[in-house]
């Protein structure tokens, strides 16, 4: 019993790392996207988005994510699929600016969508004061007040 109940814990953890992971990345982007353009087509570097999209958890192996189902499995590995064709497309491009932007907003909305698709599948991560984020909404209003 003990064994089973430190791999659920085990579970959960490797669960909210890749939630926190991913909404780090995500949450950085939408913060940065437009400076990450700017700063491109004035220096010529492709540092700001190359940074924009790093990830702390990379040394993540097979032996934490073996602890997830193999559906979340699939889920996790499609999203940093989709972040390493944005990676990898920053990382090599000789488009313009502005083409780059474009591109950009392609494979961004995948990125997004795979984001749901984790989020969906794994959760929200923890919050640092203990509580779960959830996305609500609102389904039906009623005119009555409530007592």
């Amino acid at each position: 019993m003990a064994r089973r109940k430190q791999s659920d814990e085990a579970t959960a953890r490797v669960r909210n790392l890749i939630a926190l992971d991913a909404a780090n990345i995500m949450r950085r982007l939408e913060a940065r996207r437009g400076e990450m353009f700017v700063l491109f087509s004035r220096l010529r570097s492709r540092e700001p988005m190359l940074s924009t999209l790093s990830t702390r958890y990379a040394s993540a192996t097979f032996h934490e994510l073996v602890h997830l189902p193999v559906l979340e499995q699939s889920v996790v590995d499609h999203f940093y699929e989709c972040l390493d064709t944005l990676r990898w497309y920053f990382t090599y491009t000789e488009d313009m600016p502005s083409t780059a932007q474009q591109t950009f907003n392609t494979l961004h909305r995948r990125l997004e969508e795979a984001h749901r698709k984790l989020v969906a599948t794994l959760g929200h991560p923890v919050s640092p004061d203990g509580t779960t984020v959830v996305e609500g909404e609102v389904l039906r209003r009623t005119d009555k007040a409530l007592p």
